[in-house]
């Protein structure tokens, strides 16, 4: 049986300590398989972007474990933990985090860069998917040249540079208007089930999270099915 492409299993995450001790995770668990799509529905406070930084290697749990691909990450040292998200996992922000100094186009290409692709290589793949993401004419635009739903495309197309096998995101369409938000979803999906991506997505959307093969929520430290 093949091992899910992301497991969390007993996650625990407090911050402080003693009576000022906050318990945001306290028995998570939950695996994605590959090519499945979860959205993470909780409301603001529950723990998603804290439950989000622990898939992604971002932050490390107090208790539990989290296997990428079926590898243990809990005993990695610092560097294989950055090697191993570096190009196995993709980060999509409700704020694109864009480098504003940077063309669109440049913004892609960067950590393709940082991972040792050619210059070359790491420009045809960018402009492969600002193709896809009806981005070409705005390639050469900066940050502050682009509208809010071209800006996260644009982090979108950056995510998935490095063709991970798990992308994270969180709150990816909070920032924009309804008519935005749908466009810029429907992107991310068509993007995800192209490519075969698994995706876990927090999002406030209920009409969105809809569209995902399952939908969890977080109740008391705990993940919970719904529906």
């Amino acid at each position: 049986m093949t091992a899910p492409l992301l497991k969390i299993a007993g996650v625990a995450r407090h911050y402080g300590e003693g009576e000022a001790r906050l318990d945001i995770l306290t028995d998570a668990s939950l695996a994605l398989s590959a090519g499945e799509t979860v959205a993470l529905i909780a409301p603001s406070g529950a723990g998603k972007s804290t439950l989000l930084h622990i898939a992604g290697l971002l932050e490390r749990p107090d208790a539990g474990e989290v296997f990428i691909g079926g590898a243990r990450t809990s005993a990695m040292e610092d560097d294989a933990r950055t090697r191993l998200r570096r190009v196995s996992i993709g980060f999509v922000y409700q704020f694109h985090h864009l480098l504003p100094e940077f063309t669109a186009l440049e913004n892609v290409m960067m950590p393709m860069m940082i991972a040792g692709l050619p210059k070359a290589d790491a420009l045809r793949r960018s402009q492969e998917l600002l193709a896809y993401l009806r981005l070409s004419e705005r390639a050469t635009h900066r940050p502050s040249e682009l509208s809010g739903g071209e800006q996260q495309r644009v982090a979108i197309a950056r995510a998935v540079a490095n063709a991970p096998g798990l992308l994270l995101a969180d709150e990816p369409t909070g920032n924009l208007d309804p008519r935005t938000a749908q466009h810029v979803f429907a992107t991310l999906m068509g993007l995800a089930q192209a490519s075969g991506l698994s995706a876990l997505v927090a999002t406030h959307n209920l009409e969105l999270a809809q569209q995902f093969h399952r939908r969890v929520t977080l109740q008391e430290g705990r993940v919970v099915e719904l529906d």
